[in-house]
């Protein structure tokens, strides 16, 4: 993080300058500081609380008020009383937040902070698509913006959207975004046929099928585990599917010892300190690199979360149509997850 002068008599046009132009607070926090006891000291002081994905880094999923998957944090998100929302994720989920919050202060620490498949369903080109289909049923997975929101029946996520679709009227024609793996996954689960927008995931389709063989055939008593936005080979070879917080629950709870991991590296810190006894091997990435690991996800850090809450920026907005628009089919989500025993505890 760099540092920047600050002029007193313009400071809070400088903070919108700044967040404007690098899509964060660039100021270096005093030297010394112990960034944990401030957070927690602001948190307190604004009645704010800290939402945190399971692919945040370790250090902030452990000062998270609350760490979850995408259901989850939507449902915290829902039944929060703190004025101010600090969201240590990416856009569409602090989005999410604004939008079952629209007069709370929601802030994201970086906006930069984007998602691959998010960005693969442009609001203009999936409203054409859609055009196709006049007869169809949107379910949009919550990976999308707030405009796609506003332009879907339902939003579903990893955890809910096999029993959601399930649920569903069977004279429904549906159409599933964005990413087609996950869909291509909830029609085998179901027998629904959806047309699936052509999304996908690019931390969860970088996984090394050959490499995955080689490793169990290395290791013929490990598990492997893998999230539904994976390819649809490498799914064929998994012993367990599930969103992120099932394949955390199945590590915990499942007599093996030793496990395939194909999903984001963040979740191993959770699956480390719930099942310590447990040896947890990262499935491979096809090229050398840490693909596996989530760029937008990693750019949240503590200090960018310290000064989003010291500075109250960047907050998220949106225009309160799309807002409308969006938060009925997240609203219904919810409802059909209550309704289905889906409420995540924590």
């Amino acid at each position: 993080m760099s540092t920047v002068s600050t002029s007193p008599l313009t400071f809070a046009e400088n903070i919108s300058k700044w967040v404007e132009e690098y899509g964060y607070v660039p100021i270096e926090p005093p030297l010394g500081i112990d960034l944990v006891a401030e957070i927690q000291r602001l948190k307190r002081e604004k009645n704010a609380v800290l939402l945190a994905h399971y692919y945040q880094e370790a250090e902030i999923q452990d000062i998270a008020d609350f760490i979850g998957d995408s259901l989850g944090l939507s449902q915290k998100a829902a039944e929060t009383n703190a004025d101010i929302i600090v969201f240590a994720g990416v856009h569409f989920m602090a989005e999410t937040a604004k939008i079952l919050n629209p007069t709370k202060k929601v802030l994201i620490p970086d906006l930069n902070a984007g998602c691959s498949l998010s960005d693969s369903c442009p609001p203009e080109a999936f409203a054409a698509f859609k055009a196709q289909y006049p007869d169809h049923k949107v379910v949009s997975y919550i990976n999308t913006s707030a405009r796609i929101k506003a332009m879907s029946d339902i939003i579903v996520t990893s955890s809910n959207a096999v029993p959601i679709v399930q649920a569903l009227p069977a004279d429904w024609k549906l159409i599933f975004a964005p990413d087609k793996n996950l869909g291509l996954y909830v029609m085998r689960k179901t027998g629904r046929d959806m047309v699936l927008w052509n999304g996908v995931c690019m931390v969860h389709t970088i996984f090394s099928h050959q490499k995955v063989r080689a490793l169990r055939q290395a290791y013929p008593d490990a598990e492997l585990i893998a999230h539904p936005e994976c390819e649809p080979a490498l799914l064929e070879q998994a012993d367990f599917i599930g969103s992120t917080t099932a394949l955390l629950n199945y590590v915990v709870n499942s007599p093996k010892k030793r496990f395939i991991v194909a999903t984001e590296t963040g979740i191993l810190h959770q699956m480390r300190k719930k099942a310590p006894d447990k040896e947890l091997i990262q499935a491979p990435a096809e090229y050398s690199c840490s693909c596996n690991t989530c760029p937008h996800m990693k750019l949240n850090t503590l200090e960018k979360i310290y000064n989003a809450l010291l500075y109250e920026a960047p907050e998220v907005t949106l225009p309160p149509d799309i807002m409308e628009a969006a938060r009925r089919p997240i609203e219904l989500m919810l409802q059909m997850s209550r309704d289905l025993g889906l409420v995540q505890k924590g």
